[in-house]
């Protein structure tokens, strides 16, 4: 039996994710988020319109988005409620968060030059995604003053990294998906990524570089074509 509620939040479940900016001083920034989703070669990720993040990215037009296997949750408990805001926000200092200058100390993470973007990756997350900013997005603009507060931010991946012992046999540019271990985050709790839960999935039978086309360009009898936008989903 279905009942109507009404929670503050709707947080069912996503990756977390680690968002590394840069701040204005040159130094970088550390964030977790829990809103983030992916498409093609695209991340939109969800932020506070007036976070360090949220301006740094701005500012900057790159970060990286680093995912933390489940095994990292004390590394983002340390980094929970700081913020690289000074002073700290009236609504943050509400809910206990403090600043903290130098997220990776804290976090006990280690710094690791990017190869495209200025921002540096996490050396100790399996997977992290160098990015550029493609667009952004003022939310809840039917709410006059609260229009921007959160905003939803198009991320272009330029260059991707992971682990090797993630590769999918075989393959130099599939992921193995059981052996992946991302961080889950529901409704502020934290939950690792439980077995398969059918033999076979029907849309796994679509070849992954069949979705390459995306890019916007596609290989057809050995020649590189552009693809146009009728010609897609």
């Amino acid at each position: 039996m279905h009942t109507p509620i009404s929670p503050a939040i709707l947080y069912w479940g996503t990756p977390v994710v680690l968002i590394t900016t840069t701040n204005p001083d040159g130094t970088p920034n550390i964030a977790p988020i829990s809103s983030a989703w992916w498409l093609a070669h695209r991340c939109v990720v969800g932020l506070g319109g007036s976070s360090q993040s949220t301006e740094n990215l701005l500012r900057t037009g790159n970060c990286v988005i680093n995912l933390p296997t489940d095994d990292m949750a004390p590394a983002v408990n340390r980094l929970a409620r700081t913020t690289g805001t000074d002073p700290v926000p009236v609504w943050k200092a509400s809910t206990g968060h403090v600043y903290v200058k130098d997220k990776f100390a804290h976090a006990g993470l280690t710094p690791q030059a990017s190869e495209v973007v200025a921002t540096p990756r996490i050396k100790e997350c399996a997977v992290q995604m160098e990015a550029e900013l493609a667009g952004a997005h003022e939310m809840m603009e039917e709410m006059g003053g609260l229009k921007g507060a959160i905003m939803a931010v198009e991320l272009r991946i330029v260059r991707t990294h992971v682990e090797e012992a993630l590769l999918l046999e075989g393959h130099a540019n599939r992921i193995d998906a059981a052996k992946m271990r991302p961080l889950i985050m529901c409704f502020q709790e934290f939950y690792a990524m439980g077995p398969k839960v059918a033999d076979k999935s029907r849309l796994a039978e679509v070849q992954e570089e069949n979705y390459r086309v995306l890019t916007g360009s596609t290989v057809v009898e050995g020649e590189v074509v552009e693809v146009k936008k009728g010609e897609l989903l």
